[in-house]
């Protein structure tokens, strides 16, 4: 329960910024004396900044709690949507499941229920997740790091995906904009999503419906015929026509209303 708390902690000043101690007791549910102690632990682990009266994220910390919201974000949706993409995987077949918060709800998935497969992947947490996994040959491809996404992305990589090729891909998407493409924050993120789709036999994308309708700066590839859309089943009906229209395949996972993680 500590832990958690202190998760809780971590999270609520990433998200709200500074922070008075009663703020955070009334945020994570304890007393005020335990939230004294909890800080001393976290400042203690250069996780926070105490000042007079509150606290705040170090900031060499940021970009990990940004990936732990991420992840958390919608988490039901994820691991149903990462249930439904179980299904598809083909054993003794070559598998690259990219950095999509919602893969790694894949590669969770797959720790349970393992079988023989040659995993290839860019993220680092993925490869963390599966490295003691029987049946599984798991190659972390090379790069520069990029800890907003725990990537390896940039030239070392982008050279490794132009000599492989993929049974099956797993991608992410940051986001799904109007004109029907799959949209990066990244510009590295996006050259590297392009090499991942252009070497893959089989393509497969892992978005809960919360990324439909938005635009970020880097475009990866439109959506299409070749790319199948695995979601849940709060897709907007004009959504739903759109992907018809462009002829892409979709798998909607029916999800219960009011249970998004």
């Amino acid at each position: 329960m500590k832990d958690d708390r202190l998760s809780a902690i971590r999270q609520h000043l990433y998200s709200h910024g500074f922070s008075h101690i009663q703020s955070i007791a009334d945020a994570v549910g304890a007393s005020l004396p335990t939230v004294r102690r909890d800080l001393l632990t976290l400042e203690a682990e250069g996780a926070i900044v105490r000042t007079h009266g509150g606290a705040r994220i170090a900031d060499t910390v940021g970009t990990e709690i940004a990936f732990e919201l991420r992840e958390q974000a919608n988490l039901a949706a994820k691991r149903a949507i990462a249930d439904a993409a179980f299904e598809q995987l083909v054993p003794k077949s070559t598998v690259f499941l990219d950095a999509g918060t919602t893969v790694l709800q894949l590669a969770r998935r797959l720790r349970l229920d393992p079988m023989p497969l040659s995993i290839f992947t860019n993220c680092v947490t993925v490869a963390q997740v599966l490295m003691d996994v029987r049946d599984l040959r798991i190659t972390l491809i090379g790069g520069q790091l990029r800890p907003e996404n725990a990537s390896m992305v940039g030239p070392i990589a982008e050279s490794t995906l132009e000599r492989l090729w993929i049974d099956q891909l797993f991608l992410g998407g940051g986001a799904i904009a109007e004109d029907g493409c799959i949209y990066s924050l990244d510009e590295h993120e996006a050259r590297v999503n392009q090499l991942m789709l252009s070497r893959s036999a089989n393509k497969s994308l892992l978005v809960d419906s919360s990324k439909f309708g938005h635009r970020l700066t880097y475009r990866v590839e439109p959506l299409g015929a070749d790319l199948q859309v695995f979601t849940d089943s709060n897709l907007p009906a004009e959504w739903r026509a759109r992907l018809k229209n462009l002829s892409c395949p979709l798998t909607e996972v029916p999800l219960q209303q009011g249970r998004q993680g």
